[in-house]
């Protein structure tokens, strides 16, 4: 019937231009029982619902992020010094878009990373006593990690349907986790009573040795036993099986149930749909899943427990949403994983700013801080307090999808330090003027160039 209806629909069209008399209007509006399918895009689906603390958060840690990478990469230089140009390498890693350098980047964060001139006019960059010494915390931190980073293993490996990871994939979650900048050379063979390393024909599999009962227990159930007073908890462990937990949920102060898009209220969260889910039981993660039907309630709810369980092992409960989707089928979770992040808003919460979203435990977070820090979380913080990033960044609640942390990596509104010229005004790539460039003329002073530099 509607073949026939836009069959003459076209015959009339036609016959309207022979005649002089044809409007340019597509065939679909013709039809008065069916318009065109209008497709939205994830970040269309829940722009309007974003917490602007975690904006914030996210946009501290790539800050961050893109220093720690500098720093990694003079800490394979001999005495931690190298020539600057060698650096522009990092310039994909950065994100950082010509005619923009990394020469530019570094010498944002004097207290940080040290610049200077040699005889022969070659600039140098090297790590500040601040920053040698913070590394050599680091150092000492990630040894003391070591054992917890262990186990937040053994248990990826105890979720996994094969209880075997590629190693290639757990080592994106080295940051994340705090695991040692060894971890494929020396730290996968430091724990073999826990796991052990296998050469398949598709690459190095990370595979698990020894079952433990009291590490099959996800840390929601810790959490309700500790709120109940049982202290015998982890002693009476059997066999992981189902589970009835509800899932903490958290919600921004002005958060509302609904939003409008072209004049229709559209939920975020449905009270009933939510009291429901809540009720379902589920698998534990830790237990055998190859027998649920995907795309059943069990289902969804024993891939959203994976999924809180993978974010508590995570030093800021916060992962890139590409590492997730890496685990799709090791830990029987659905293809599409981002709409089920998206529907369990309050469980989770989904940035979508610069080139790769992140998801959030909402429930680990106050504001734009993290409740519970570990000295690894800590030992970041003083790394971003020798950055001079203060969190102000202009223009947060724009949504721009290229948006990458321009306004400290390009010259946003932030503090490099009592030792920072700041007398240049530079240009962003939003277009908007800010004063926070240093100049030339600093790079001279940044201390002793016959202890820095060598000829």
């Amino acid at each position: 019937m509607h073949a026939t209806r836009l069959r003459n629909c076209l015959t009339e069209l036609l016959s309207r231009r022979g005649q002089g008399q044809c409007e340019c209007r597509c065939p679909y509006q013709f039809s008065p029982s069916r318009g065109m399918t209008r497709g939205r895009s994830v970040k269309d689906r829940s722009k309007k619902k974003r917490v602007q603390a975690l904006e914030v958060a996210v946009e501290r840690w790539k800050v961050l992020s893109k220093v720690l990478t500098v720093v990694d990469a003079l800490k394979k230089e001999e005495e931690h010094v190298t020539p600057l140009k060698r650096l522009e390498i990092l310039r994909p890693q950065l994100g950082l878009t010509k005619p923009h350098k990394v020469a530019h980047f570094v010498r944002r964060s004097p207290h940080m990373f040290e610049v200077c001139r040699d005889s022969r006019g070659v600039m140098w960059a090297g790590l500040s006593p601040q920053a040698e010494a913070l590394v050599e915390e680091e150092a000492r931190l990630l040894e003391e990690h070591s054992p917890t980073a262990a186990q937040y293993v053994t248990r990826m490996l105890m979720m996994s349907v094969d209880r075997r990871l590629p190693v290639d994939k757990i080592a994106h979650f080295r940051r994340d986790m705090g695991l040692p900048h060894d971890f494929r050379t020396r730290w996968v063979h430091m724990f073999p009573e826990k796991f052990r390393v296998v050469r398949l024909e598709d690459g190095e599999y990370l595979e698990l040795v020894s079952w433990n009962p009291n590490w099959a227990i996800t840390e929601l159930e810790k959490k309700a036993a500790a709120l109940a007073g049982d202290v015998n908890f982890n002693s009476n462990a059997g066999l992981p099986g189902e589970l009835s937990l509800p899932f903490p949920m958290k919600f921004p102060p002005n958060f509302k149930s609904y939003y409008r898009f072209r004049g229709k209220a559209h939920h975020y969260v449905k009270t009933g749909n939510t009291e429901q889910f809540q009720k379902i039981t589920y698998l534990s993660p830790y237990a055998e899943a190859k027998g649920l039907t995907p795309g059943s309630p069990k289902f969804d709810k024993r891939a959203v427990a994976v999924m809180h369980e993978m974010l508590s092992f995570m030093l800021e409960r916060r992962l890139v949403t590409d590492h997730l989707t890496h685990f799709r089928r090791e830990f029987v979770m659905p293809q599409k994983l981002m709409r089920l992040l998206l529907k369990h808003y309050g469980i989770f919460y989904v940035c979508e700013r610069g080139k790769r979203l992140s998801v959030f435990l909402t429930e680990a977070y106050d504001g734009a801080e993290l409740i519970d820090k570990c000295p690894l979380v800590r030992w970041r913080e003083k790394v971003l307090q020798l950055t001079g990033y203060r969190g102000r960044l202009k223009n947060l609640g724009n949504f721009d999808s290229s948006s990458d942390s321009e306004d400290y990596l390009l010259g946003g509104d932030g503090s490099s330090g009592d030792d920072a010229v700041l007398d240049v005004e530079s240009e962003n790539s939003d277009g908007i003027l800010d004063d926070y460039s240093i100049s030339d003329d600093s790079e001279m002073d940044l201390g002793d160039m016959n202890e820095f530099c060598r000829d």
